[in-house]
C-alpha cells in the first residue's frame, strides 16, 4: 500500500489532539476513519476538514467491548481494510474526575478508576485486539500509535487512574511491539505532555495558565499538530525501526534517562 492511498482510523478524533491527528494523514494523502463516541456533530466537523476524499466517521463507546469490535469492523468496511490506527481517544482529566487519594469518596475513587481503565487502557487494548487480526490478515504490514502521558512518569496525584491507565497503555505498546513485528506491523507510543486543546483552553487562560507553561523551558505547551507531525511520523514506513518507542513530546519539561 502505498503513502498516499493509506487507510487510517483515529480513535477521539472529533476534536483536539485527534481532530489534528486527522487532519495531518488526510493531508498526506490518507483517507481517515474519524471515531467519536458521543459527538456525530464535532466529528463531522473533523471531517468537513479533511482534504481529500474518501473518509469516514465511525462511532461507539470503547468501554463496551462489543462496541469496540464493531469501530474496527466500521472502520475496515468503510475504507476497505485498514493500514493505520492510531489509539487517542480517552477518558483525561477534568473538573469532574479529580481523584486526589486524600480527599476524594470512595465512591468518586471507584467511579473514576472504572472509568478511566476501562477507555484508556482495557477499551483500547480490545480495539487494537480486533484491528490487528485485520492487520495480520492483509499481511501488508501496518502501524499502530498509542497517546500515552507525560503523566505517567511525572504522577498525576489528582488523577492517580488517569496516570495508572496510561502507564499500563505504554506497557501494552511494547509488549505488542514484540508479538506484531514478525507480521511487519510496527507500534510505537507518544507520551505528550501538556498541549493546547479546547479542552484545555480555560485552565491556561486562568490563574494556572503561567505556571502550566513555566513548566517547559520553551516557555509554552505543546500544540495538537506537534503531536500529530510526530505520530505521522511513526506511521510511516521510514519509523518501523522505532517499533517499541515511548516518545516524549513535552518540550523539555520532563527528561528521563
Amino acid at each position: 500500500m502505498t503513502e498516499n492511498r493509506r487507510r487510517v482510523l483515529v480513535t477521539g478524533a472529533s476534536r483536539g489532539i485527534g481532530r489534528a491527528v486527522a487532519v495531518a494523514f488526510a493531508a498526506a494523502g490518507a483517507r481517515v476513519a474519524v471515531h467519536h463516541g458521543h459527538s456525530r456533530k464535532d466529528a463531522d466537523e473533523t471531517v468537513s476538514m479533511l482534504a481529500g476524499t474518501g473518509h469516514a466517521v465511525v462511532a461507539g463507546d470503547l468501554a463496551d467491548p462489543e462496541q469496540a469490535r464493531r469501530i474496527a469492523d466500521d472502520a475496515v468496511r468503510s475504507l476497505g481494510g485498514l493500514d493505520v490506527v492510531v489509539n487517542n481517544a480517552a477518558v483525561g482529566p477534568s473538573a469532574t474526575n479529580r481523584h486526589s487519594i486524600v480527599d476524594s469518596s470512595y465512591e468518586s475513587w471507584q467511579g473514576a478508576w472504572r472509568s478511566m481503565v476501562d477507555v484508556d487502557l482495557v477499551g483500547t487494548a480490545n480495539l487494537t485486539w480486533c484491528v490487528a487480526r485485520h492487520l495480520v490478515e492483509q499481511g501488508s504490514g501496518g502501524s499502530i500509535v498509542n497517546v500515552g502521558s507525560r503523566g505517567v512518569f511525572v504522577g498525576e496525584p489528582d488523577y492517580p487512574a488517569y496516570a495508572a491507565s496510561k502507564a499500563g497503555l505504554h506497557a501494552f505498546g511494547q509488549s505488542i511491539a514484540l508479538s506484531l513485528a514478525p507480521h511487519g506491523i510496527a507500534v510505537s507510543t507518544v507520551a505528550p505532555g501538556f498541549v493546547s486543546t479546547e479542552r484545555q483552553e480555560a485552565k491556561l487562560a486562568g490563574e494556572a495558565g503561567d505556571a502550566i507553561r513555566a513548566q517547559s523551558p520553551f516557555g509554552r505547551v505543546g500544540t495538537p499538530e506537534e503531536v500529530a507531525a510526530a505520530i505521522l511520523y511513526l506511521a510511516s514506513p521510514d519509523a518501523v525501526w522505532a517499533s517499541g518507542t515511548i516518545l516524549d513530546l513535552n518540550g523539555a519539561s520532563n527528561l528521563r534517562s
